[in-house]
């Protein structure tokens, strides 16, 4: 297809971006009711315990946009499936660009919005702010380490609605390749929708594990409906 006149192809092939991801534990009644629907459900990784994975991207390049992108998800996977299912579910995924944001509504059925989302670099750290209807919604400030080590790539697969059916994107993906020191991530958590939802999960507070890459690069399969 095309959207606003840019052909889509697959697969995606993103040759450049930057990432911190981050998780914290969180309780699994509240993960599953910012999932939508009843197709998926949160993975348990401890007794009444799920895993929220925020991950901050900044695209530099990629077939849709020069992007940022926040994800605010959950490990999960489709309901009633075996254990060892494991993907993901991003329940929010604001971007600063219009193309990306249809784009991704139409062709992957991921719940793109456009928001302000600003990416400030020093030699020592980098920082990103969320502001969502005017206010700040998240902030994150990490430092920048840059090893040089080499990321390790995983196969996994995210799952969405797309025209409302339980859909599932496979996907190869760098891991950010520097661990960051949990205790020096800042978070804070301002107003509005996205800031209720991460303090119902217990934010603002140190993640679980962090980490930071740059130059990192993924490729996005057609998805399938399951």
């Amino acid at each position: 297809m095309e959207i606003q006149g840019r052909p889509i192809h697959f697969p995606l092939e993103v040759e450049a971006f930057n990432a911190a991801t981050m998780g914290f534990s969180v309780p699994a009644k509240e993960a599953a009711q910012l999932l939508p629907g009843d197709a998926f459900e949160p993975v348990e990784v401890g007794d009444g315990v799920a895993q929220l994975v925020l991950s901050i991207c900044d695209y530099r390049v990629n077939p849709w946009g020069d992007y940022n992108e926040v994800n605010l998800g959950f490990l999960a996977r489709p309901a009633g499936a075996p254990a060892d299912v494991i993907g993901s579910f991003v329940y929010r995924m604001p971007v600063d660009q219009e193309f990306t944001c249809e784009a991704g509504n139409r062709v992957m059925g991921f719940p793109k919005t456009v928001e302000v989302i600003e990416a400030d670099y020093s030699d020592d750290e980098v920082g990103f702010r969320l502001v969502s209807g005017g206010r700040l919604a998240l902030g994150v400030t990490l430092p920048r380490p840059r090893s040089g080590t080499a990321p390790s790539r995983v196969e996994t697969v995210s799952y969405s609605y797309l025209d409302g059916v339980p859909h599932a994107t496979p996907l190869a993906i760098d891991l950010a390749s520097d661990a960051v020191d949990p205790a020096a991530v800042v978070l804070t958590v301002g107003d509005g929708p996205i800031a209720d939802e991460l303090r119902a999960l217990g934010l603002p507070r140190a993640p679980d594990f962090c980490s930071w890459g740059e130059s990192l690069s993924a490729t996005f399969q057609l998805g399938q409906p399951l």
